[in-house]
């Protein structure tokens, strides 16, 4: 018989860098989970992405036990890496100041990373949907978007 889900839990912490200090301490407790116990089996499942801002979405038992799904590094935080930007380093003004700059074929490379969790079924629309949060970043896009190629 299946489990009954108490709720879920929503966060982004560094890659094998999570401890029970805020946020992962309060945000864990609250639901009576074993922080430590989630603590160690996320290190040991992200040792690969050492430092990197990794979300995860952790379900919540009625018996206080816990499972975890660790989704893809933020767009976001990819097209910053892309452009060789430090986190934090987007544009205050998108339209007017651009802060860097990415090729189609980087944008491709975050499109089928990311497309297991983005809602499109097609690579041209993730990599519209990634070319979209570039824009609002202030990042430009160099060259001609492969689908406006005839």
């Amino acid at each position: 018989m299946a489990k009954e889900i108490s709720g879920y839990v929503k966060l982004q912490v560094k890659g094998g860098q999570a401890n029970p200090a805020p946020p992962v301490g309060p945000a864990l407790g609250s639901k009576g989970v074993n922080i430590m116990e989630f603590c160690k089996q996320f290190n040991a499942r992200t040792q690969d992405k050492q430092g990197k801002i990794v979300p995860v979405l952790i379900t919540v038992y009625t018996d206080k036990s816990f499972d975890f799904v660790i989704k893809t590094a933020p767009a976001p935080i990819q097209l910053l890496e892309a452009a060789k930007l430090n986190v934090g380093q987007g544009s205050k003004e998108p339209n007017r100041v651009k802060v860097g700059k990415v090729t189609w074929e980087q944008v491709e490379a975050i499109a089928k990373d990311k497309m297991p969790d983005l809602n499109c079924f097609t690579i041209e629309s993730a990599m519209k949907m990634v070319a979209g949060t570039a824009r609002s970043m202030g990042v430009t896009i160099d060259g001609q978007a492969p689908w406006e190629k005839n």
